[in-house]
């Protein structure tokens, strides 16, 4: 059996589990913060507990609390290890919160959030289907919906 390698980096942020094909996405999120510094990417890579999982290897940069946020959105499943001289430092998973402050643009035209320079907020709905509603319009959106803003 052939076994795919990938370097291992010094310092850095691995996203591990991220649903196939979406790599892309969550590196345009970051919007560049990583210019510069090694950026490694497996797509649709095989995966026991996913099926088809993407993997990105950011060197030489942690993500922020934001960065992070972001990432849940469109990777729920998403890992995030952070990597020091070679070593394992930190390793969670991603958690949407419960309130989603300045990430994602809301959808809706009418929106006072699209006319004035208000900050969005979402609450993330608990009862059990999936959704955000914006606090401002009471919409509801999925995560597919919403347009997440580039850190």
């Amino acid at each position: 059996m052939k076994q795919l390698k990938v370097d291992a980096i010094k310092n850095g942020t691995v996203i591990d589990h991220i649903p196939g094909g979406k790599a892309v996405q969550v590196l345009k999120i970051l919007n560049g913060k990583a210019a510069g510094d090694p950026v490694s990417i497996g797509m649709n890579l095989p995966s026991a507990k996913f099926g088809k999982k993407d993997i990105v290897k950011i060197e030489n940069h942690e993500l922020s609390v934001d960065d992070v946020n972001r990432i849940a959105l469109i990777a729920p499943t998403a890992t995030i290890t952070i990597i020091r001289d070679y070593e394992t430092s930190e390793k969670w998973k991603v958690e949407i919160p419960e309130v989603i402050e300045n990430i994602a643009h809301c959808p809706n035209p009418n929106c006072i959030t699209n006319t004035e320079r208000i900050p969005t907020r979402f609450d993330v709905l608990s009862d059990g289907g999936p959704g955000f509603m914006c606090r401002y319009c009471e919409k509801v959106y999925e995560a597919e919906g919403l347009k997440i803003k580039v850190g």
